[in-house]
């Protein structure tokens, strides 16, 4: 299992931080996540750029890194 860290700019509240976890649980692969106002730590078998696409679909107006 591989462990992935994103980091993140602009994420404000408790609201953002479950949206961004729900969306990156329904990932095929990801098997568990940690999500916090300053960025994620994803384990599982998924590619880093299909994260960020999953947290960008949502439109929060946050930057992902």
């Amino acid at each position: 299992m591989a462990q992935q860290s994103l980091t993140f700019k602009g994420v404000d509240d408790a609201d953002q931080v479950n949206k961004i976890t729900t969306a990156l649980m329904m990932l095929d692969g990801v098997d568990s996540v940690e999500v916090g106002r300053h960025g994620a730590e994803v384990d599982g078998r998924v590619r880093r750029e299909a994260l960020i696409k999953a947290i960008e679909a949502l439109k929060l107006k946050i930057e992902v890194h």
